[in-house]
């Protein structure tokens, strides 16, 4: 089960463009609240704790709690907006659940044994990881805070798919169900630094002899004419 975390809301009714920007001179972030068989709610959370709680990576993969009052809501993060240039969070979307219904949320992938790897550790070659999250389905129940695959079996050249992740009981890889098993890590060969072969001329080298060329063509047309005349 994922870590816990819990946020205070507080609901609101005037809505546009210009009351989220106030929402957010005064600190706080709008929000929505839908699913679970109700209608959207509009709500508004406190700016920096929401940031304090968005350090920690397993809270877009849990279940958090919404505090309304004496009214609690379970829920799921669907989607963060934020500011392009600052440290900022425009707007979120929560998703509520309920204990009978399944979900779908992205996960994180995590590597273990990049080091150890018998392709980086035995034969020099780099990890390349193509892949850093997947998206799931499951019961809330059975939310993974993230998915590990372990690599230190891979060898040179080869190549670790969807189906190499052991995600738990309860647990689908929304991709495999869509025969969509994409690589998603690999170990290359090592980069070889370029080297030439051939030492470059110095400019005035060149220079001297296609100058040095030049007069003696120049002198053998010379000569040529007068031998003519």
């Amino acid at each position: 089960m994922s870590t816990e975390f819990e946020l205070k809301i507080d609901s609101r009714d005037d809505l546009g463009t210009g009351h989220s920007r106030r929402l957010r001179r005064q600190g706080k972030v709008p929000a929505v609240l839908y699913g679970g068989g109700k209608a959207p709610a509009s709500v508004a959370l406190d700016h920096i704790k929401l940031l304090h709680q968005m350090e920690n990576e397993a809270f877009y993969t849990s279940i958090l709690t919404l505090n309304m009052g004496k009214e609690t809501q379970a829920v799921v993060i669907k989607d963060v907006q934020h500011h392009p240039s600052k440290h900022r969070v425009l707007h979120v979307d929560f998703q509520r659940i309920l204990e009978d219904e399944k979900i779908t949320l992205i996960v994180p992938i995590h590597y273990s044994g990049q080091e150890t790897a018998i392709g980086v550790k035995e034969q020099g070659g780099e990890v390349a990881i193509l892949v850093s999250d997947v998206e799931v389905s499951c019961l809330p129940k059975d939310l993974p805070e993230f998915l590990e695959v372990d690599i230190s079996e891979l060898e040179l050249n080869q190549r670790m798919g969807f189906s190499d992740i052991s995600a738990p009981e309860g647990v689908e890889i929304l991709a495999l169900s869509h025969d969509q098993d994409h690589s998603i890590v690999t170990i290359n060969p090592p980069r070889k630094e370029e080297e030439d072969d051939i030492p470059e001329l110095e400019a005035d080298t060149i220079g001297g002899e296609e100058s040095s060329k030049t007069t003696e063509d120049k002198s053998d047309e010379s000569g040529s004419e007068e031998t003519k005349g």
